[in-house]
């Protein structure tokens, strides 16, 4: 049985690693038919596409803000801050300077409960 609320942590949880740089365990939460739009072209699905995307990016530090967050089914929806300060964007210098974005995630997930 799915639940809204766990979709919701999953969700939150994505944005948390990324903030953290925690690759590897945001691979672990990532179905094998995940997929970017609007991203790098290319990504392969699921962890490989995540590991190919975050290695895209040479160094970077950055903080999620997450702004909202709205579900409904087994979709959730966060609109999230960026800020950040990384050696390049999409192969642009950035030259060190601090940017800040906002972007929009549509998860799909679903949850199951396990009953103890």
């Amino acid at each position: 049985m799915s639940s809204i609320e766990d979709n919701k942590i999953i969700a939150q949880r994505w944005m948390e690693l990324i903030s953290e740089h925690k690759i590897e365990e945001i691979c672990e939460i990532t179905a094998p038919t995940w997929k970017m739009h609007g991203g790098l072209p290319g990504l392969p699905l699921g962890p490989e596409g995540v590991r190919k995307l975050f290695g895209s990016f040479g160094a970077i530090q950055q903080k999620w803000t997450i702004e909202d967050v709205i579900a409904e089914g087994d979709k959730v929806v966060i609109r999230a801050t960026n800020t950040c300060i990384q050696e390049s964007f999409l192969g642009i210098p950035s030259r060190g300077r601090q940017q800040t974005f906002t972007a929009t995630f549509i998860h799909s997930l679903y949850c199951r409960r396990q009953d103890n």
